[in-house]
């Protein structure tokens, strides 16, 4: 039987909000076009429940048009995201560094078949609470919204760790493209791209779909 191929997630700015939502819209478009993407993680402001919900539904079809589920995640957020989630016709809600019960809660309240999705897990511990709380996906790396990133090697070796022994798929994500090669050589079903990586000046996103190519050709 054939290996699963490893598709793409794009991962928006952090603290998108409505100023940005054209531009961003556009750069989806044309990335969505370019690569074998299966997601997309919206980092959004946080705003009124309403704002948000607008700002979803303006976005949402520039992914979800070519096939792309939209998760959400709203930082430092006081209202309720499930909701927003699902009145913007999001696909489901992405959360880090989840505090104790969080996941647990949320998954109960997604159980209309909505994604739910973990990342910011340092530590092994918290990636295996977040898969027993019942995610779609773990996460391991991405620039955190104070501009932190984790170190390299051990997003990779966390991504190797957890593909080899956990059945839940697992984002392994690159904010250089010197970490791509790595990353594919884990086996993580999704390549996760910081946006850098897939919008703005000197993007390429072709180019890394013909490097996740050319490693699959290799297996």
């Amino acid at each position: 039987m054939a290996e699963p191929r490893t598709r793409l997630a794009l991962l928006s700015p952090h603290r998108v909000d409505s100023d940005r939502a054209d531009a961003l819209a556009e750069a989806l478009t044309a990335a969505c076009a370019a690569g074998d993407v299966a997601a997309v993680l919206l980092r959004l402001a946080p705003a009124d429940e309403r704002s948000l919900v607008n700002l979803v539904k303006r976005l949402a079809p520039a992914a979800q048009s070519t096939g792309a589920a939209l998760v959400i995640t709203v930082s430092d957020f006081a209202g309720d995201v499930v909701s927003v989630a699902a009145r913007g016709g999001a696909d489901g809600v992405h959360l880090d560094k989840a505090r104790d019960g969080a996941l647990q809660d949320l998954r109960e309240r997604l159980s209309d078949g909505r994604i739910l999705g973990a990342g910011g897990h340092e530590q092994k511990h918290a990636a295996m609470e977040a898969g027993e709380a019942g995610v779609d996906y773990v996460m391991f790396g991405g620039i955190y919204s104070d501009g932190i990133a984790p170190d390299a090697d051990t997003v990779r070796e966390r991504a190797e760790w957890w593909v080899e022994i956990f059945e839940t798929p697992c984002i392994a994500v690159a904010h250089d493209l010197a970490q791509v090669d790595g990353l594919l050589a884990t086996g993580a079903e999704f390549l996760g791209l910081e946006s850098h990586l897939w919008m703005g000046e000197g993007a390429d996103i072709a180019a890394i779909q013909a490097l996740v190519a050319a490693s699959e050709a290799d297996t």
